[in-house]
């Protein structure tokens, strides 16, 4: 976040700024305030969350504004089983908010330090080929938009304009508070095991089809993908959580802390690289419980990375898993990350990645201190060849021309874009070129 002497930088080291302000609202009003004086003054200002987007689409050279004062519930319809948050809450309080109401957000993404408002605006998903990504939970949410008002979008307000704001990339206002579309609470069985890569390559649509959930790791050099498979339950199933040796065990020592140091040597010595991915097969990811649903999809990620990901069309996601696999052996490459592939169901947000199509997904990772251009730009050239969409919050290098072609309402989006911020207060590097200037 903000640090000493005025720099802002997001988690992945990736982006950094220096805005010419900083200010940090408690209230709608507070936002308010300052987007008007923002207008006055002639600044551009910009919102963030967690600064879990690796790419700068929420970096502020103008107005920087920081929501962490506003956190919490605005209010609760029992009756329709919908919650108002405050922009700036974090994903990973949410769940002991709804937990006195009985009710839980219907899916997350495997990261919950993010904000709300962030992580819907970047698009944020999770996994399950019968769910959307975050921004389809949205029902409605409110703006300050470039003339400095309120403005509220709903299912009966505005409505027209929902499937725009629910996935707006902070391009068109600063949301302060957002509506969700809950669930009843639920736990989820969740079984964790390796299986022989090329089995679940062959079986792969009948393992999504067959779970709520699936997803699976590869770490590059084995021949073993780490699946993930959960089966949704009523809350009133009973746990059966992890033992909590083994968790600390699999988690914290060896997926966080052992994995750092081996990420950090492999940037010195690349060869131990395929032999500790080999290791990590084996000593992790068999595991079967019954949790809390918010405890299950989500992980504890303690090693900075970067990544890039793109959303496929779901038959799509063998022949470019297939393609970053054979590329990964011809360039000799030794890549500490895994590959991971989820799924997830089509929707209507105009600028989702899994607008209108069921959509397969796969990121590619490398450790931060590691150059992840080359193999980026190569797994980024298959993706594009097979129809791809990245990841608004994660790295791509395309532009608002290429993008155009792969989103049926691009240019809804810009003509209201037009609309709600004509003076591109609200713009900063990032967005003009994935959306121009």
């Amino acid at each position: 976040m903000t640090r000493p002497g005025g720099t802002w930088q997001n988690w992945s080291r990736s982006v950094k700024i220096r805005p010419a302000r900083v200010e940090r609202p408690r209230t709608p009003e507070g936002v308010q305030r300052a987007v008007q004086a923002a207008i006055a003054h002639g600044l551009q200002i910009k919102a963030v969350g967690a600064g879990h987007s690796f790419t700068g689409i929420a970096a502020a050279p103008g107005v920087l504004l920081e929501l962490d004062d506003m956190q919490g519930l605005v209010s609760v319809d029992t009756d329709r089983a919908r919650v108002t948050l405050l922009a700036g809450t974090r994903l990973h309080r949410i769940p002991r908010l709804l937990a006195p109401y009985g009710l839980a957000m219907e899916n997350l993404g495997d990261i919950d330090r993010q904000s709300i408002s962030g992580a819907i605006s970047s698009g944020t998903h999770g996994t399950g080929a019968r769910f959307g990504g975050l921004a389809t939970q949205v029902v409605g949410a409110t703006v300050i938009a470039g003339d400095g008002e309120f403005l509220r979008v709903s299912d009966i307000e505005n409505a027209e304009l929902l499937p725009a704001v629910a996935l707006g990339l902070g391009a068109l206002g600063i949301l302060v508070d957002v509506t969700l579309q809950c669930v009843p609470t639920f736990v989820m069985h969740a079984v964790d095991e390796p299986v022989p890569l090329d089995d679940v390559l062959a079986t792969l649509e009948e393992r999504v089809s067959a779970s709520d959930h699936f997803e699976f790791y590869w770490f590059p050099h084995t021949d073993v993908a780490l699946t993930k498979r959960q089966t949704r339950l009523p809350e009133s199933t009973p746990r059966k959580p992890l033992p909590r040796v083994g968790k600390w065990i699999d988690e914290a020592l060896l997926s966080n802390g052992v994995y750092r140091m081996v990420c950090a040597a492999g940037q010195v010595l690349p060869a131990i690289t395929p032999p500790f991915s080999r290791l990590a097969v084996k000593l992790t990811g068999d595991r079967d419980y019954i949790e809390r649903s918010h405890r299950v999809l989500t992980q504890s990620r303690n090693v900075r990375f970067r990544e890039m990901e793109y959303a496929l069309p779901a038959e799509k996601v063998i022949p470019v898993f297939q393609a970053i696999r054979e590329l990964i052996a011809v360039r000799g490459w030794k890549i500490e990350f895994p590959i991971e592939v989820r799924f997830a169901a089509a929707d209507d947000r105009w600028l989702s990645t899994a607008y209108g199509r069921e959509s397969g997904y796969i990121a590619v990772h490398r450790y931060w201190r590691a150059d992840p251009t080359a193999y980026f730009e190569a797994v980024e050239r298959i993706c594009l060849e097979h129809g791809g969409r990245p990841h608004w919050g994660k790295l791509h290098t395309l532009d608002a021309a290429l993008l155009r072609e792969r989103y049926p309402r691009f240019d809804d989006f810009l003509a209201l874009r037009d609309r709600l911020d004509p003076d591109r207060r609200f713009a900063n590097r990032y967005l003009d070129r994935v959306l121009g200037e």
